[in-house]
């Protein structure tokens, strides 16, 4: 198996080198450069081109929601993007959430969460810490406007995909929402294909935040 390749971009360098001895300890994973900086980090990802990015959300010169917002907009295949942040429930993370990152980590995680949640967030087939963006969402997202109109794709959505957001947006697996419809593998590929181009949006996370500040999904 090809190893993850990973570039870290913090701003401190004990933090990396905690990050690097973990994630490199791993036999999947590879890190193949460092920033401390998100000017730094957006051309080095944009020469390496890894499969995963561990984002501090708070940098200097361009934070982490910036960093990930050019990321998106000037790479035709960018890679995932895990932003990393000391406070949970803070508008930075949701705004990066918001700007294209598919997942965000605690600085105070231990390594066997670090590894699992990058794990997870490259297989793209779950929601990483599904409570966690359901608070967030409470907290921080715009509340739909009353009357207003709705997002273009509601009423795009069949019965099934609607179905399928909802169990994304808990932090069902594909395997698991594939069990709990009674339904074939590539049938449940297809459902989450189907709600993602129709949202318009590239991963679950996105799909998710997209249905929170739509209305369709309500935080609690």
């Amino acid at each position: 198996m090809t190893p993850l390749r990973i570039v870290l971009a913090d701003d401190e360098q004990l933090v990396r080198t905690a990050l690097r001895a973990i994630l490199e300890a791993e036999p999947d994973m590879t890190v193949v450069g460092e920033a401390a900086t998100g000017a730094e980090a957006v051309p080095l990802i944009r020469e390496l081109r890894p499969d995963l990015v561990l984002m501090d959300v708070r940098m200097p010169e361009i934070d982490g929601i910036r960093a990930t917002e050019q990321l998106l907009r000037t790479m035709p295949e960018p890679p995932r993007v895990v932003v990393v942040t000391t406070f949970e429930n803070d508008s930075y993370v949701y705004d990066a959430l918001r700007a294209g990152a598919s997942g965000f980590l605690l600085k105070r995680s231990g390594a066997e969460e670090l590894v699992q949640a990058v794990r997870l967030v490259a297989r793209c087939d779950s929601l990483l810490f599904p409570a966690a963006v359901r608070a967030l969402a409470a907290e921080h997202a715009p509340a739909p406007r009353a009357g207003g109109p709705g997002a273009p794709w509601l009423n795009r959505l069949t019965d099934r995909e609607a179905e399928v957001l909802r169990l994304m947006a808990s932090g069902l697996s594909n395997a698991e929402i594939t069990e709990r419809l009674r339904v074939g593998p590539a049938t449940t590929k297809t459902h989450v294909a189907g709600v993602l181009t129709k949202l318009g949006v590239r991963d679950r996370t996105q799909a998710v935040i997209a249905a929170y500040e739509s209305g369709f999904l309500r935080p609690g």
